[in-house]
């Protein structure tokens, strides 16, 4: 006999496609902790978040572009935070 029962919420099933995340959704998609990403978005990293109706939202697909920029671990670009401008040794006069 079949089982006729079913899931109680499309959720429970399998989850509706989201373009829009909130900062822990954003942060966990990334693999990070909110507060991590925070920092990311901060330093220019991660996206800046949109906002609709006074949510704070993340864009999925600016999400994984910024995610495809980061540099790669044991390859010459790959650095742990992008230069800063003030720095007089990343910026050398000529």
């Amino acid at each position: 006999m079949a089982n006729t029962t079913a899931p109680a919420t499309r959720s429970a099933a399998r989850p509706a496609p989201r373009r829009g995340l909130r900062r822990a959704e954003a942060a966990d998609y990334i693999g990070v902790s909110p507060s991590k990403f925070d920092g990311l978005v901060a330093d220019g990293r991660m996206p800046a978040p949109r906002l609709l109706d006074g949510c704070v939202i993340w864009d999925v697909l600016e999400i994984d572009s910024a995610f495809d920029d980061l540099p790669r671990k044991g390859h010459p670009e790959a650095t742990t935070a992008p230069a800063s401008t003030s720095d007089v040794w990343s910026n050398p006069r000529v």
